[in-house]
């Protein structure tokens, strides 16, 4: 999807192993866009995110499956990494205290909201694979 062998490739890389949260954009019935920070898993090249059932993110993937993520940008407006692509359910994918990336990269933040990975498992029980078909990166 990108060239990790550039400078430029080789920082996004690192972004999306080390960043926690990245935006995902749904789209509405209505068209609306509907950004919501979510936690994320980069499994080169396509992204796991969990949700809990029955959330809009999911509403409106039922009824559009092109989705975009985007990283933070910095203070100015650089740093800008956006993933344009499509997001479906994954029923198939284990839970999340059965990947031990995403335990690894998130066991401090969901102690941080007064979760155990287990109650974590419980309310984000729904997965989600975003698989990116373009990128856009402005440094």
């Amino acid at each position: 999807m990108f060239d990790q062998s550039t400078d430029t490739g080789k920082k996004v890389a690192a972004r999306l192993r080390r960043e926690l949260v990245i935006w995902l954009t749904s789209v509405g019935g209505d068209g609306t866009p509907f950004p919501t920070p979510v936690w994320f898993l980069w499994e080169d090249p396509t992204f796991l995110i969990y949700t809990q059932p029955g959330s809009l993110k999911l509403r409106n993937l039922a009824g559009n499956d092109r989705t975009a993520l985007n990283l933070n940008s910095d203070e100015w407006g650089g740093s800008v990494v956006v993933f344009h692509g499509e997001a479906h359910p994954a029923p198939g994918e284990p839970a999340a205290t059965l990947n031990p990336a995403y335990i690894a990269k998130y066991r401090q933040a969901i102690a941080d909201i007064n979760m155990t990975p287990e109650s974590f498992d419980g309310d984000f029980s729904t997965a989600i694979r975003f698989t990116p078909t373009h990128v856009r990166i402005e440094e």
